[in-house]
């Protein structure tokens, strides 16, 4: 259902994001990305969304913003340098330029005023420097007007198959009670989709996918689970479903590796990055967080259940909440990064609920 609350998504990536809040029937006006392929992508899955594809801090400014244009921002500036922040960088963290990235959200936040902005992040920057970084973000904010509250959330618990968490910072011209909202719009989805929260596993999100194609595209799908009638296409098709071709060596290692297992029964020397190195999944359990490198069997517990291979795009989006007719555009690297980058689109559109509530219930 359409309603005329307005959105602007900074930092956007390929849009999981605004995908959630266009679900939810906001109106998503202007996305800001750096990156032009990935830019693409959005643009091919939110026709009626301005683009603006440039560096933010090109557009920090009056030019492109006026107070009054959106009611909502979302997005999750990368934090490269909320760790090396300090006191001692002269007017605190929003002045260390290592933090321009968050300075430019700030700044676009400050010019068009909206009644709440949602910043996503990865839960680390609520202990780094002994919560000094978090603190200081919060002070910003509430200079300029907002109250500031936040929470870690873990997204299994928003019916999602995998163990990611961030937190997500809410700021608001009205006071509010986080957990309280939390809960109402809990019990407000529930009411609608008794199932939203069940929770859901990699065979819930995939066991419907057949064989990987050559051009990614899977016609005719039947969907099973509650998870996958709830990312279903209208005209049973999906794409982006094609399987990455490993060597031989990768290939050998994969074979012997059963659910649940890595690289550490493999009788080799693997000097592994990564704990769950050559990790296959299990079926009945959640994915680890979905990252970046989900193609690569030395990235992470990213092999399939059953067969001998990396979990495709498709299937990796399917864990991340982004519905089948979501279309990835780019190279497998670029899609790759898209998908790991994104903010789950199931919870996204959890919170384009919630701050729908939060508005209607202290926006008189």
């Amino acid at each position: 259902m359409k309603n005329n609350i307005k959105v602007i998504d900074l930092f956007a990536g390929c849009g999981g994001f605004s995908c959630g809040f266009q679900k939810a029937g906001f109106n998503i006006l202007i996305a800001v990305e750096f990156e032009k392929m990935i830019a693409t992508s959005y643009l091919a899955n939110h026709k009626n969304t301005q683009m603006i594809i440039d560096d933010i801090k090109n557009v920090d400014n009056k030019n492109i913003f006026s107070i009054g244009d959106a009611d909502i921002i979302i997005g999750g500036p990368p934090c490269q340098g909320f760790s090396m922040a300090g006191a001692r960088i002269r007017g605190g963290f929003i002045e260390d330029p290592r933090n321009y990235l968050f300075k430019h959200y700030f700044n676009i936040v400050k010019i068009v005023q909206p009644k709440i902005f949602i910043l996503e992040n990865v839960k680390g920057i609520l202990t780094l420097k002994n919560g000094d970084i978090i603190n200081e973000i919060k002070k910003s904010f509430e200079h300029i007007g907002y109250k500031i509250q936040y929470k870690v959330i873990r997204v299994r618990d928003f019916g999602i198959p995998q163990a990611r968490e961030r937190v997500i910072i809410i700021g608001s011209l009205y006071d509010f009670n986080l957990d309280i909202e939390i809960e109402k719009t809990i019990n407000n989805i529930s009411k609608i989709d008794k199932k939203f929260f069940l929770s859901t596993t990699v065979s819930d999100a995939i066991s419907n996918l057949p064989k990987p194609t050559e051009d990614g595209i899977v016609e005719n799908l039947t969907y099973v689970s509650n998870y996958q009638k709830f990312l279903s296409a209208k005209d049973n098709t999906t794409y982006n479903h094609i399987a990455t071709k490993h060597n031989d060596i990768a290939t050998n290692r994969i074979k012997k590796i059963q659910i649940n297992e890595n690289y550490t029964v493999l009788d080799e020397n693997i000097k592994s990055v990564h704990s769950g190195s050559y990790g296959r999944l299990d079926p009945n359990g959640i994915a680890p967080t979905i990252t970046t490198r989900f193609d690569t069997p030395s990235g992470g517990k990213f092999i399939h259940p059953i067969e001998d291979r990396t979990i495709t795009p498709r299937e990796a989006a399917r864990i991340q909440s982004f519905p089948d007719d979501f279309v990835f555009h780019g190279t497998k690297t670029n899609i790759c990064k898209q998908i790991g980058n994104a903010v789950p689109p199931k919870l996204a559109y959890f919170l384009a609920t919630l701050t729908k509530d939060i508005i209607k219930n202290y926006g008189k």
